[in-house]
């Protein structure tokens, strides 16, 4: 190493693996899966632990840097520190086994977010992945058919998750996505376009990265999908289901 140039050290994965592998700090991060600031106390609920026990959770993942705070006066708000966060963690889910379901909320909430939910800043589940596979059917977007293929994915070492598939938006996709107020122009310039997360659910691609954000945002705006009760689980209105029928051909969603 040449002088003055500054060394690197390798990630400590053993250290990210074990502070994900605490189940109420698991339960935590997934709350905060869909990208907003919570107040610990909600997320105290959503782990099933005392407030006294989230503080010493959310002090572990905010040194880590998994979890950064937020403060609004004398409130304290969490949030995941970043995209890649809640990648991680979808990643992670693809290869876990199912959780067991105790009670009737348990099952409904699994089916909830197996149909509809936020992976951070963008669609997930059935309707995610429905959307995606519209825009490939459409032109909207090409590179890949979208499927997920475990034992063909991130062949190339020189890639990574969710930029082993070189999707591309066209120009089809630009014209398309304008009618609905998506002006890919006005993206965030730091962030890839296009990314996608492989969903854990349902074993295909869906859309991720600065287009899949700008996306979800216009469907919120137009009050096509409304936000659950419990973190992350999202809901298609009828407007949104006239809408998706109308503009992307999804009726079954």
């Amino acid at each position: 190493m040449g002088p003055g140039r500054e060394r690197i050290a390798e990630p400590d994965i053993a250290r990210a693996a074990a502070l994900i592998a605490d189940a109420s700090r698991a339960r935590i991060l997934k709350a905060l899966g869909d990208g907003r600031a919570v107040p610990s106390s909600l997320l105290a609920a959503e782990a099933g632990i005392s407030a006294a026990t989230v503080s010493g959770h959310l002090r572990k993942l905010v040194d880590a840097g998994l979890v950064i705070v937020e403060r609004q006066g004398r409130h304290r708000y969490h949030r995941l520190a970043g995209p890649d966060v809640c990648m991680a963690l979808e990643a992670l889910a693809v290869i876990a086994p199912p959780a067991p379901i105790a009670s009737l909320r348990d099952s409904s909430r699994a089916n909830a977010l197996s149909r509809s939910r936020t992976c951070y800043d963008h669609l997930a589940g059935r309707l995610g992945v429905g959307v995606m596979q519209a825009m490939l059917r459409l032109g909207f977007l090409i590179g890949h058919d979208g499927l997920h293929r475990a034992d063909r994915a991130v062949r190339d070492h020189s890639a990574s998750y969710g930029h082993d598939f070189d999707y591309r938006l066209t120009e089809s996709g630009r014209a398309g996505l304008s009618v609905l107020g998506v002006d890919v122009d006005r993206l965030p310039p730091r962030r890839p376009v296009v990314r996608y997360c492989v969903d854990w659910s349902e074993q295909r691609h869906h859309l991720a990265g600065a287009l899949g954000a700008a996306l979800t945002e216009r469907l919120f705006e137009l009050g096509w999908i409304r936000a659950g009760s419990t973190p992350r689980i999202v809901h298609l209105t009828d407007v949104g289901a006239t809408g998706l029928k109308e503009h992307f051909g999804l009726s079954d969603c």
